[in-house]
């Protein structure tokens, strides 16, 4: 398994690079989704992520 992912697990030595950028954006667009409700006008909806981020 090590192996197979060698490339994923030394990207952090090689640059100090992670996905945590990704997943607190992630994160963020969950809990708009949460806060959304139900709303199916998707619009609104960008809106609303696009200003919680």
């Amino acid at each position: 398994m090590i192996e197979s992912n060698r490339d994923y697990v030394l990207n952090y030595f090689d640059g100090l690079r992670t996905n945590a950028i990704a997943e607190s954006i992630n994160a963020k667009i969950q809990i708009a989704i949460i806060k959304n409700r139900g709303s199916r006008d998707l619009d609104f909806f960008l809106y609303r992520v696009a200003n919680f981020l």
